[in-house]
């Protein structure tokens, strides 16, 4: 039987493993058949801006488990299936499990993982460069879903997967192989420093703000060598911003940096830039 599971997470701040809601929808021959979702006690501040994303507030986790408890609840999915494979629009939802698992010094799972928005840029050429965001896929494709809640979103990443599939004729399996193989026309860029065509964050554009524990240029070589193209400053084209340590005598007052603060500001336009810390751009970039 054709079995995958398709999971999306909330965070309650920039970094990542401060999971607050986590939803996993269960498919069975290309059809939703269960799902499963439930808020998460971060044990970690929540930030107003990702209140004003999707709504979840310290109150409302009151009495919710902490990640230790869900892990639990996750490990039984292995004892459906022989070969779990489980979807996440874009890799940054994997990564927030194996930071929240090495929070709390859990094995980290040992899933068969499908970055659908890979699929995504190989299966329709209009996305491949760019605009391949949940929402915007989904409204390409005529799937209805509500934003920013874990099972909708995992919902929606599965149906995306499936629309893929059909269109394609390629299986699940086939899709796991090519989903990683490099693309065959890479695209120019105009920005000072390029993104490597094949590398899984291609087609995101990164910026760094406040002070790294590594050189900046060092950084930005492994930014580039993960696809993500380096630029200097947060403009319509930024899709990921990264946050190191802010000197607060440089921030004018503010609690955040110029740069943090703008891609606050494009975000509540509709802007789809996720804004996280330099631990998570270090689990992001580290078996390149």
């Amino acid at each position: 039987m054709n079995i995958f599971f398709a999971l999306d997470v909330e965070t309650a701040n920039a970094d990542m493993e401060s999971i607050c809601q986590i939803g996993i929808v269960e498919f069975q021959e290309n059809k939703h058949v269960n799902h499963w979702g439930s808020l998460i006690d971060p044990e970690d501040y929540f930030d107003p801006f990702n209140i004003s994303i999707h709504g979840i507030t310290p109150e409302m986790v009151n009495d919710a488990p902490t990640f230790p408890a869900i892990y639990k609840a996750l490990r039984e999915i292995e004892k459906q299936v022989d070969k779990v494979i489980v979807v996440t629009h874009t890799a940054f939802d994997q990564i927030s499990l194996r930071r929240a698992a090495q929070r709390y010094d859990l094995e980290e799972f040992s899933w068969i993982w499908l970055d659908s928005a890979r699929v995504v840029r190989r299966q329709w050429e209009n996305f491949r460069q760019s605009g391949y965001s949940l929402a915007n896929v989904a409204r390409e494709l005529n799937i209805e879903y509500t934003p920013h809640n874990a099972v909708e979103d995992a919902r929606a990443t599965g149906e995306i997967l499936i629309k893929a599939i059909e269109q394609s004729g390629l299986s699940i399996e086939t899709w796991l192989e090519k989903a990683y193989k490099p693309i065959s026309k890479p695209i120019k860029t105009s920005h000072a420093q390029e993104g490597n065509p094949d590398g899984p964050f291609y087609g995101e554009t990164i910026v760094f703000t406040g002070t790294l524990s590594l050189p900046r240029k060092e950084a930005a070589r492994l930014a580039a060598l993960s696809g993500c193209t380096v630029a200097d400053g947060v403009t319509m084209t930024t899709t990921l911003l990264v946050v190191g340590i802010q000197n607060r005598d440089k921030l004018a007052g503010y609690d955040k940096s110029s740069k943090h603060r703008k891609a606050e500001q494009l975000i509540a336009k509709g802007q789809n830039i996720r804004i996280i810390t330099e631990n998570d751009f270090l689990v992001m970039v580290e078996k390149l």
